[in-house]
């Protein structure tokens, strides 16, 4: 676990944060608490909570229960963080619990990133799809925004990924250079997807 904090540490694209068992931050890296740092300036000893939308904070202990009944298992989730301007981005995790020498409960890994783009995006797709006979002009500019600027931080996480992935000998990193990996090809190929559907129903409306 060591490890994969030190390869993250540096992250421009991932947050990385340790929750203890008494539900406060053990410990977050730079970019998260650069992202963060207008709630509070040093969140170690601080409530996990106090970033994210109060409804988020059952997802949060939801997802936490699942990790320690599945010791090992990665799970997802998608959190709501405070803005500082009274809005919210959107952030996605993988939940990992962690346990001590003796086997006994010591607290969860997040390993998340922003995803307020593509929720934006999504959002705007569709509600245009309600409307595509109408606004076959719009459909067109949004599927070429889900093609090219969504794809271009995906390739990036990809190559990340890839970079850590021959880095390291370590196989919980690994773990989660794979689970990375996943995620990243899910959402490229949910892109593509989104795309092709907005090609089809342009051409047969021409039709």
């Amino acid at each position: 676990m060591k490890e994969i904090i030190k390869s993250l540490q540096d992250s421009k694209y991932f947050y990385i944060i340790i929750s203890g068992m008494d539900a406060k931050y053990a410990y977050v890296n730079q970019h998260y608490a650069n992202e963060f740092k207008y709630i509070h300036e040093n969140f170690a000893g601080q409530p996990y909570h106090i970033t994210m939308h109060p409804d988020d904070r059952y997802t949060c202990e939801e997802v936490s229960k699942k990790c320690f009944a599945n010791p090992g298992q990665l799970f997802p989730a998608i959190i709501r963080k405070h803005d500082g301007e009274g809005g919210y981005i959107y952030t996605q995790w993988e939940y990992l619990a962690m346990f001590d020498d003796d086997g006994n409960p010591e607290g969860i890994f997040c390993l998340g990133y922003n995803i307020t783009q593509f929720v934006a995006d999504k959002q705007n797709l569709e509600g245009a799809m309600d409307k595509i006979e109408k606004n076959s002009t719009l459909l067109s500019e949004i599927a070429f925004q889900q093609a090219h600027l969504i794809r271009a931080p995906l390739t990036n996480i990809l190559a990340l990924t890839a970079i850590l992935n021959k880095r390291t000998v370590d196989d919980e990193l690994r773990s989660i250079c794979q689970m990375i990996l996943e995620s990243a090809l899910k959402l490229d190929y949910t892109v593509k997807n989104i795309v092709e559907n907005i090609n089809t129903s342009e051409e047969e409306n021409e039709v």
